[in-house]
């Protein structure tokens, strides 16, 4: 059955369309089709959801229904909406375009275009070697099944002997392999969050997290992370746990994604504590607790401080590794571990034992891969900043820490039309409000800095050029037609 979007609903997602800078080259009927466009573009409206009726969108956004009407015919002109009288409107992408890895969707011929939607790095040198490593090994599992629901017992102890360096002593038995991180945040989320379940999450956060929890069809409420300063409002954080007592609630305390922002060990000693009187289960993901930068120090992993087992982490080989390799874990005590391999059955019976032992033999050589994927971050990062402090002075942009994204606030609520006007000059962007909900953070833009420093230079050129057309860009003076006699 096809799911279907209010007016009001929708109205909410699109949010300033009419008014914002880049809206002004182009008439309303248009500047709303651009804008529904820019929903599906980032992911925020579905594709196959059925759009509201013209009459009770009109009635949403306070215009008349003709233009409604107009941006309808449009999108199906561009390929972005299906009609069949009686049945309704629906998204849908245009002839010659996918879905990307990022959600986004993309033209199938765009070799041009620099992607910065997506904040992951190419595949380091060591993952050749460590390849034909692991198909040496292999033989050593093919009189086997092949079926390993909680994960090879190598990379297993590999990856609890990485717990017990940051000081966190863990057993093998206390690691579940997962086919990447996202996998362990679903199967987390199936075995401790029941449907309709409440949920804390910070704001912004990861977007593919807040589509995991909707699956779940969570009810979420968020905490706001400041630009400045350590990000987590120790004191509002903790009210917000006491008083809304959430099921779950799921926290990127190592260079928080968007933000790189670092929770400080103090503060989250007092989440651990807070979470158990209330009753909350917590979700800690950390992908990207390999990627400091500067020197700066990690704070003990949050649940080096639960004694209550409130605390189940997760994390993977995508950041810091290659998101080619989808090799992921939670770590959680070993009857949790138990329960999410008998629920681990619904979705998938193993990880790839090939896979697997690539990760073992990556691990093997993480001293060095961490330190020169610390190096190549650092140079991206500052050849990023140096361009934007260039061509985009106003822009506000605090130096993370560690992690490999920037979280810019810009000169204006354009996030999302800023996107639409890079898209044409061969930039993709993640604009702000796909890390928040219902079309806030329309100030924000998320910046990674995983492309080589000159794509990133580049990038910023042409997004200070469209930056700037959409203040040059004037409304159109609407005239009364001529009468010819």
């Amino acid at each position: 059955m096809t799911s279907q979007v209010r007016g009001g609903q929708l109205a909410r997602l699109l949010g300033q369309w009419h008014a914002l800078p880049g809206r002004r080259r182009s008439p309303d009927y248009a500047a709303l089709a651009g804008a529904v466009r820019g929903l599906l573009a980032d992911g925020r409206l579905p594709l196959g959801v059925r759009l509201p009726a013209e009459r009770e969108l009109a009635e949403a956004l306070k215009i008349s229904r003709t233009t409604v009407t107009a941006a309808y015919r449009e999108l199906r002109e561009s390929g972005h909406l299906a009609s069949r009288r009686g049945a309704g409107s629906w998204t849908m992408l245009p002839g010659g375009h996918r879905v990307a890895s990022s959600g986004l969707w993309t033209p199938t011929d765009d070799l041009d275009m620099i992607d910065l939607s997506c904040a992951a790095l190419a595949a380091p040198p060591e993952l050749i070697h460590a390849a034909r490593a692991a198909a040496e090994d292999l033989p050593r599992y093919l009189g086997g099944a092949g079926y390993h629901p909680i994960g090879i017992v190598e990379l297993r102890e590999a990856v609890a002997q990485g717990y017990a360096d940051r000081g966190l002593p863990t057993s093998p038995e206390q690691i579940m392999v997962t086919s990447g991180t996202q996998h362990a945040l679903d199967l987390v989320l199936r075995l401790g969050l029941p449907p309709g379940g409440s949920v804390l999450v910070e704001s912004p956060t990861y977007p593919n997290a807040l589509a995991a929890l909707a699956a779940r069809r969570a009810r979420i409420a968020t905490h706001g992370l400041a630009l400045d300063g350590t990000g987590w409002d120790a004191e509002l954080l903790l009210g917000s746990l006491r008083q809304t007592r959430p099921r779950m609630a799921y926290l990127i305390p190592e260079f928080q994604n968007p933000t790189g922002h670092l929770m400080p060990a103090e503060l989250r000693e007092r989440v651990v504590a807070a979470a158990h009187v209330a009753g909350t289960d917590l979700v800690v993901d950390e992908s990207f607790v390999d990627l400091p930068l500067d020197g700066a120090e990690l704070p003990p992993p949050t649940a080096t401080f639960d004694r209550h087992s409130r605390v189940v982490s997760i994390g993977g080989m995508s950041k810091p590794y290659w998101g080619g390799l989808r090799i992921g874990w939670v770590r959680a005590s070993a009857p949790q571990v138990q329960r999410l391999a008998a629920a681990r059955v619904g979705v998938d019976m193993a990880s790839p034992v090939l896979d697997q032992l690539v990760a073992v033999h990556l691990l093997r050589a993480a001293p060095a891969i961490a330190a020169a994927r610390r190096s190549q971050l650092t140079a991206q990062r500052d050849a990023l900043l140096g361009a934007l402090a260039e061509r985009l002075p106003d822009w506000r942009v605090r130096v993370p820490r560690g992690g490999v994204t920037l979280w810019a606030e810009l000169d204006g609520p354009i996030s999302s039309a800023l996107s639409r006007a890079a898209e044409e000059v061969g930039v993709r962007l993640a604009p702000g409000p796909r890390f928040g909900l219902d079309g806030t953070l329309e100030r924000f833009l998320r910046l990674p800095f995983t492309l080589p420093a000159p794509e990133l230079v580049d990038a910023v050129g042409r997004i200070a050029s469209v930056r700037y057309d959409l203040d040059r860009a004037s409304r159109p003076r609407w005239r009364e037609p001529a009468v010819i006699a």
